[in-house]
């Protein structure tokens, strides 16, 4: 994640985090677009749960050496490829522990 920030690929940024917002708010929850002067464009998504708001993060999207785009954690470990794949697993990572054992538990035969 060290290309530098022109308008074009910054433009581009924010179309490709504009996609995931609208896959985390089909699903019900929060995300917010952020994108101040002289830093890279961010997605703010949170948890809509009550009493699950601190778990929130900051997700990035940049392009990779051969063209195609991920989105990226903060600590620079790559989430997916695709809006869709990337907003289920976002939602995975930030429910709570209780939702995530009881969903897990569910999934089960």
């Amino acid at each position: 994640m060290t290309a530098p920030d022109t308008p074009a690929r910054t433009a581009h940024t924010v179309i490709r985090l504009d996609a995931l917002a609208a896959e985390l708010t089909a699903r019900g929850w929060h995300a917010t677009l952020e994108a101040p002067p002289g830093r890279a464009p961010s997605l703010h998504a949170h948890n809509p749960e009550p009493g699950a708001r601190a778990l929130s993060e900051r997700i990035y999207a940049q392009p990779r050496a051969d063209g195609t785009w991920i989105y990226w954690w903060p600590w620079a470990q790559p989430i997916a490829t695709t809006p869709a794949t990337a907003a289920e697993i976002i939602i995975r990572v930030l429910r709570p522990a209780q939702n995530a054992a009881t969903t897990e538990h569910a999934q089960q035969p």
